[in-house]
């Protein structure tokens, strides 16, 4: 992050953390810091990220796992599978040829086992976040998963074996997609639409999950640049490396950023502080500009005016994110805005106080 450059003038790069520091997850103190700050802000709870790349392997588990097994922060918390394979192309903009860093794979019903009783004590906790009085639980690629329909059904087995009512599966999706899946599961490809939400988010929750996550970053850029010219800057630039960086207003973006789908009582809006994931892949990257805490603020009230009719236990958002500052997708405190997008956070959440 901080050897993070400027890619033309006005770019907000470096960004450095400020009340913080640059901290480091395996200390207390920095956990209950974090957990001092959220809830200060009106925070519920942290969803952290979970990896399971299947047979048993596991990356970054040290922090959550130290969280549970020392009850500390007393602070609400839930997991989120993030299914996916690593690659040299994932945290940076590696010139070398692509390489796989830890491939995620699918071992089947005994691997689904294994997998959760791994994530049992944690369902188990008091501090776990539950919906309807099931553990939530949000995986990242929902259409990725083998068989995914049997997945859940075998988890919600064991969790009944294991005296729990069951599990909240919740499926992230975006508001459009360019994969359809056909009658038979198989996934293709498609001209994804900035008006079919209802249909992308209705192809994940029939494969069984509960609620959607969901997000309209893609719809928002297509409504914005038009909806093929962005698809030939991206297929020029991921084909043949020609192009440069897509720049967009982060309050054009938050303009179409949220659909009427988004007030279904079994979908959770997800709040966008910023985007920037130069620093990790430089110019490959489609940024946000000129996001401030009032922008922020403003985007908090529109969704929330999405949870009205709810059900009061899914009236849920899911802030995207809280500290994921190597895509400059973050509100904890930095040197240019401190304290700004967390208290934009609490006054939204205060009636916009």
């Amino acid at each position: 992050m901080a050897k993070a450059r400027p890619l033309f003038n006005g770019h907000y790069q470096p960004r450095i953390p400020a009340d913080l520091g640059f901290y480091d997850l395996r200390l207390p103190e920095v956990r209950e810091a974090q957990a001092e700050m959220a809830k200060s802000a009106g925070i519920e709870g942290f969803c952290y990220w979970h990896y399971w790349f299947g047979n048993g392997r596991r990356l970054l588990e040290r922090p959550f796992n130290e969280v549970l097994h020392s009850g500390k922060p007393d602070f609400g918390f839930c997991l989120a599978w993030a299914n996916h394979t690593w690659s040299n192309k994932t945290w940076e903009n590696s010139g070398a040829k692509p390489a796989i860093l830890m491939e995620q794979c699918y071992g089947g019903r005994e691997d689904n086992r294994e997998h959760f009783y791994a994530v049992l004590p944690a369902f188990r906790d008091k501090r776990y976040i539950r919906v309807d009085g099931k553990p939530l639980f949000v995986v990242y690629a929902p259409l990725d998963i083998p068989r995914v329909s049997e997945f859940l059904e075998q988890w919600r087995a064991l969790a009944r074996e294991n005296g729990l009512p069951g599990i909240h599966f919740v499926g992230c999706s975006e508001a459009s997609s360019s994969i359809q899946l056909t009658p038979e599961g198989e996934k293709r490809l498609v001209l994804p639409k900035t008006t079919n939400a209802g249909e992308v988010y209705k192809m994940v929750l029939n494969l069984g999950f509960d609620a959607i996550s969901s997000s309209g970053r893609n719809r928002a850029e297509m409504i914005d640049r038009g909806k093929y010219m962005r698809l030939i800057q991206i297929a020029l630039r991921n084909k043949l490396g020609i192009g440069t960086c897509r720049v967009y207003q982060y309050k054009d973006i938050m303009k179409h950023f949220y659909v009427p789908e988004d007030a279904w009582d079994n979908v959770y809006p997800a709040l966008l502080p910023q985007w920037d994931r130069s620093p990790r892949v430089g110019k490959a990257n489609d940024l946000y500009v000129n996001s401030t805490p009032e922008y922020f603020k403003q985007s908090v009230l529109e969704a929330m005016q999405l949870l009205k009719g709810k059900k009061t236990e899914h009236r849920i958002l899911m802030l995207r994110s809280w500290n994921e500052w190597a895509e400059g997708n973050y509100i904890e405190p930095d040197l240019r805005f401190g304290m700004g997008y967390i208290d934009a956070l609490k006054g939204a959440l205060n009636g916009g106080v």
